[in-house]
């Protein structure tokens, strides 16, 4: 169960930081309202996981799925760049969350 109270606070982790866009620094209600909740609900189950994965692991896991699901939504929603060395790079995010999570076991 912790991994998947690790996967929920990452999804809600992508969820708060896309907010953080549409509240424009906070000047819109409601979007800075979800995002707000979405902060909370993110550390709430990073918080679950962490009573039974290591933190290192945890938190790199945590942000990783963050940063590669900002940028999967950033270029699909935003039009950011598409570019061979971002998804280089990307790849060595979530080779590096799968090798932490295999010596975690």
């Amino acid at each position: 169960m912790h991994w998947i109270h690790l996967l929920i606070a990452g999804l809600f982790e992508i969820s708060w930081a896309v907010g953080l866009k549409f509240s424009h620094g906070f000047t819109k209600l409601t979007p800075s309202v979800i995002t707000i909740i979405c902060m909370i609900l993110s550390f709430y189950f990073l918080s679950l996981a962490l009573k039974n994965l290591p933190l290192g692991t945890a938190y790199a896991i945590w942000t990783g799925i963050g940063t590669i699901g900002t940028v999967v939504f950033g270029i699909i929603f935003f039009k950011e760049p598409v570019s061979l060395i971002r998804f280089i790079c990307m790849a060595f995010i979530i080779f590096g969350i799968t090798g932490l999570k295999l010596i975690s076991n």
